[in-house]
């Protein structure tokens, strides 16, 4: 029985990539462009690939190499699974908390012009926000470690800048001799975090103002202005800013499961789609304004209005959207853990499938398909050759 090709975003590129383009030439950033073109030729015969053969049966068949680009849906699967693999003996036997920090649409708007500098910040000052709090005497009074991650997106693919952190629920004693846990199912005051962030993101900003870091365009050209900004600022700083504490994880696996769903997504997965052609794309999404009843709807997009918005979440070349700080920064992480797990009496956790010394080379991960026998590589061919073997192509 054949196999129903399912629809992804590589085929809305190629049938309507060359249109887009076409018709946006000199508003398409050189990223966003080298963005289409590795999700249009990813798992292709354009970036070349290899042949497996079963040890066991006769079945083979042709898998093609991944662009790896970390905006292609196809690609952040395995990338997730090799990130959370690499993290899974850094997890601690404490409960752990998912704080959210967002930013006000109206600066949300301006960031889109300014995406490495205000992203930056966005990470500096909400990491900056829990660590002093934490580090406050009158709240936990620790040094902790967490881990950012940042989204652009909303369900819609609107441009919605936000941080999700994940922190052990406490931390180290100013002296460094106490592991200090906070309440079982509390963290830290919103409210607290949400007054500190505003501060700190603000004044981050005008900073940036000031040195001349940030671009300005359309409606929003006076803003260059120092006084028309510090006046646009003013209310901003008097409103309130959403930071989110959702209730803590249920247990270590959980934030492993949770790590994994977010660490590496990216702005909507091939799963979610449902139809496209040269007019419309329609895909599922998630109402939040819908407060009782079923969220989950379908939305559709004209079809270049779907392509501008899933590229403009392409992130700048060298960006990092996953952040260690605290005891989790990457130079002393070890050596932070093993501390902690010697004031919690703890062990790593061995895992349940220790690889074996004896893996043969250029055996693949994946059994094969049809005996679950050992899948090895028999034949690599490079970009644009076709193999040498006839074997389907994988699926």
């Amino acid at each position: 029985m054949e196999t129903r090709h399912k629809l992804e975003i590589a085929d809305i590129f190629r049938s309507h990539g060359p249109t887009w383009r076409w018709a946006n030439a000199g508003h398409v950033s050189l990223a966003q462009l080298k963005v289409m073109s590795a999700i249009e030729a990813c798992r292709t015969e354009a970036l070349g690939g290899h042949v497996a053969a079963c040890s066991e049966c006769n079945h083979q068949h042709i898998a093609y190499n991944s662009c790896k680009n970390r905006h292609c849906p196809k690609c952040q699967g395995p990338a997730a699974r090799d990130w959370m693999a690499a993290r899974a003996d850094d997890l601690l036997p404490v409960e752990y908390f998912h704080v959210v920090f967002t930013l006000p649409a109206e600066i949300a708007r301006i960031a889109y012009w300014n995406k490495k500098a205000i992203y930056g910040l966005l990470f500096k000052a909400s990491a900056q926000t829990v660590t002093t709090i934490a580090a406050d005497p009158k709240r936990l009074g620790a040094r902790i470690g967490l881990t950012s991650v940042l989204h652009t997106w909303g369900s819609a693919l609107t441009h919605h800048p936000h941080i999700h952190m994940v922190i052990p629920g406490g931390g180290l004693s100013k002296d460094g001799k106490r592991w200090v846990a906070c309440k079982p199912g509390f963290f830290l005051h919103v409210r607290v975090l949400s007054r500190l962030f505003r501060r700190l993101f603000t004044e981050g900003l005008l900073a940036l103002h000031r040195a001349g870091k940030l671009a300005f365009f359309g409606d929003h050209t006076s803003l260059a202005n120092p006084d028309t900004f510090t006046t646009w600022l003013a209310p901003l700083r008097k409103s309130e800013w959403v930071v989110y504490a959702k209730p803590p994880f249920g247990g270590p696996e959980a934030v492993l499961a949770y790590l994994s769903r977010y660490t590496h997504r990216v702005a909507i997965s091939n799963s979610r789609l449902i139809s496209a052609d040269a007019e419309t794309v329609a895909f599922r999404w998630k109402n939040y304004r819908i407060k009782t009843g079923e969220q989950q709807t379908t939305m559709r997009l004209a079809t270049d209005e779907f392509i501008r918005r899933f590229l403009i979440h392409t992130l700048p070349d060298g960006f990092h959207r996953i952040r260690h700080y605290g005891l989790l920064v990457s130079a002393t992480r070890k050596v932070n853990l093993a501390k902690i797990r010697t004031l919690l009496r703890a062990e790593i956790a061995k895992p349940d499938d220790p690889p074996s010394a004896d893996i043969i080379p250029l055996t693949l991960r994946e059994p094969c398909p049809d005996c679950g026998g050992a899948m090895r590589i028999i034949e690599t061919f490079r970009r644009g050759q076709k193999p040498q073997c006839r074997a389907p192509p994988k699926e």
